[in-house]
């Protein structure tokens, strides 16, 4: 199944600058497992040691938050926009 990844500008020397690139998987995790492994080093910054979503990066499938979804089984339905979105503290 393809799908298409927002990447977000902390994360684009990961992908060669580009904004936006085209997944495969049925679920999260293995969209996220293919993404890392198209550009290596991008999951790392993703998720933690663990093999969870990192603290800070919020992570939804469509407009669906996958913390209050099924996490990384989340299905990755055919033609969705994943989203990756670093947390931004400030005030």
């Amino acid at each position: 199944m393809s799908v298409s990844v927002r990447i977000p500008t902390i994360l684009r020397t990961y992908t060669g600058g580009n904004a936006e690139v085209s997944g495969e998987g049925a679920t999260l995790r293995d969209v996220l497992a293919k993404l890392d492994s198209d550009y290596p080093g991008i999951g790392a910054r993703i998720l933690d040691e663990s093999g969870k979503i990192r603290r800070f990066v919020n992570v939804y499938v469509g407009e669906e938050d996958v913390r209050f979804a099924e996490g990384l089984d989340t299905p990755a339905p055919d033609g969705t926009q994943i989203s990756i979105i670093p947390a931004v503290a400030g005030g």
